[in-house]
């Protein structure tokens, strides 16, 4: 038995308080897995944002049976089964409730693909909220982050799988009531649970107003992952991001877009930021209501060719580990 399989065999069977050969400090430092809880240190290279499935139907019309999960398996699991076969052993699937969320089937494909995956718990108000369900704008701030808790502890129903993050989006600055109301609640989540909050988030100004909120509530800069800080062109705000303490995520690596995103990591290693970034393809994925679920990217893309690129301005195989091993399993590991 490989010592994934080991973990996640005695986690899932047992129960992680009786993981054997684990001090008290292992367990809390553990990541919730979709087969269990991984101590941080045990997840290897890590693909921090990318997406297995995507169903953009909006939060009023998303339904269960839009698709056949039998027939997305088939359609994924190569492209899992590649990334893995290059180096990557932890995914994090970054789809939230009411955009396609759907734990038993990375349950399932984490099995067959032999690679760590890691769901959510939290909603997305980015695309103008219209992933945001009814309930959202009637519940509070307290209310939701009950909800979010409740999934922390109890698991995803009716899998029980539980989250091993908080998945948030918000729209560009300044953000809207119910934008800041995620945020809110998702502060109030970490502060019961210790996940970290990734946020896909529109621009500079809403990032720095997010963490704002996070400071009302006295949670930390180093809970919050900027996601797609790319969308900020201002190199400097991603600098006063990180230096706050945050975790500066970049992602999209296609066409053009690799050059950009090179270049802004080199910034952040010129000023001694590159512990405080993140970096990703935001890739996949079966779009619900395509036929065959559309067109996919693939997930080795990191690896086949934005990595060289990284080497050739300046990265050294160190900043190399740091950007997909020590930087991921620390923002994964619970704040406890």
């Amino acid at each position: 038995m490989n010592r994934r399989t080991f973990f996640q065999t005695a986690a899932t069977t047992l129960g992680m308080a009786t993981l054997p050969g684990l001090s008290a400090a292992r367990r809390r430092n553990a990541v919730n897995t979709v087969l269990g809880p991984v101590p941080a240190d045990q997840l290897g290279r890590v693909l921090i944002h990318e997406h297995v499935l995507v169903d953009f139907v909006g939060a009023d019309k998303i339904v269960p049976g839009r698709y056949d999960r039998n027939e997305v398996f088939k359609v994924v699991l190569p492209h899992l089964a590649k990334v893995e076969a290059v180096g990557c052993h932890t995914f994090v699937d970054c789809t939230p409730d009411f955009l396609g969320r759907d734990p038993e089937l990375l349950r399932r494909l984490s099995q067959a693909s032999g690679l760590h995956i890691v769901t959510n718990t939290g909603l997305y108000g980015a695309a103008e909220d219209k992933y945001v369900p009814r309930f959202a704008y009637l519940e509070t701030a307290e209310q939701l982050a009950t909800r979010w808790t409740r999934e922390f502890k109890k698991g995803i129903p009716p899998s029980n799988i539980r989250p091993g993050f908080i998945k948030i989006g918000v729209d560009a600055g300044p953000l809207s009531g119910i934008d800041a109301k995620l945020v809110a609640a998702a502060a109030l989540t970490h502060k019961r649970t210790g996940l970290v909050i990734a946020a896909h988030t529109g621009d500079g100004v809403a990032a720095m107003e997010e963490l704002r909120i996070l400071e009302k509530y006295e949670v930390g800069p180093s809970a919050f992952i900027w996601v797609h800080a790319q969308n900020e062109r201002d190199p400097d705000v991603h600098l006063k991001a990180a230096r706050m303490g945050a975790w500066v995520e970049f992602e999209g690596l296609t066409g053009e877009g690799r050059d950009v995103r090179a270049d802004s990591i080199l910034k952040m290693k010129q000023a001694g930021l590159l512990l405080r970034v993140l970096i990703s393809n935001d890739a996949g994925w079966y779009n619900v209501g395509e036929p065959g679920g559309g067109k996919f990217s693939d997930y080795d893309v990191l690896f086949s060719e934005f990595l060289p690129r990284l080497r050739r301005v300046g990265l050294t195989e160190d900043d190399m580990a740091t950007l997909l091993e020590r930087n991921p399993q620390q923002a994964l590991r619970p704040q406890i």
